[in-house]
């Protein structure tokens, strides 16, 4: 059986047209900037090819600027290896992570934490709040 959240807060985002709850409360952190987040919502497909498969990644959110942000609660192994497949394919596209948070371990005993591991393979992540500079042109 799939999981189901009862989770209000995404059943609200759900209904807004958000996978999580997560992305909705960015939504609302890029409407401040006065950019409707509906307009850049999933809006952009890249394709990747996990050895023998060809697959595509929908970014969660396009910025004006060319700045793709992908808003993350849980980060699983298989988005992980998703997002190394995806940097090594298409090192010019300027994908970030912004974490629910980052200090979350990767895995139950690990010490290495979702931040560790995007510093440790070079991608830009934020916790929490989009940050200001990620939306300038």
């Amino acid at each position: 059986m799939a999981w189901r959240s009862k989770s209000k807060t995404r059943q609200k985002a759900i209904k807004e047209g958000y996978r999580s709850g997560f992305e909705s409360k960015v939504a609302q952190q890029i409407s401040k900037h006065k950019i409707d987040p509906k307009k850049i919502y999933e809006c952009t497909t890249v394709p990747f090819t996990v050895p023998e498969k060809k697959r595509t990644y929908l970014v969660d959110f396009t910025l004006p600027n060319g700045i793709l942000v992908e808003a993350k609660g849980r980060w699983t192994t298989e988005d992980r290896a998703k997002h190394l497949l995806i940097k090594k394919q298409h090192p010019e596209l300027d994908i970030r992570i912004l974490f629910m948070s980052a200090k979350t371990k990767i895995r139950k005993g690990s010490s290495t934490t979702y931040g560790d591991f995007c510093d440790k393979h070079g991608i830009i992540w934020a916790e929490k709040d989009l940050p200001k500079s990620w939306l300038k042109t």
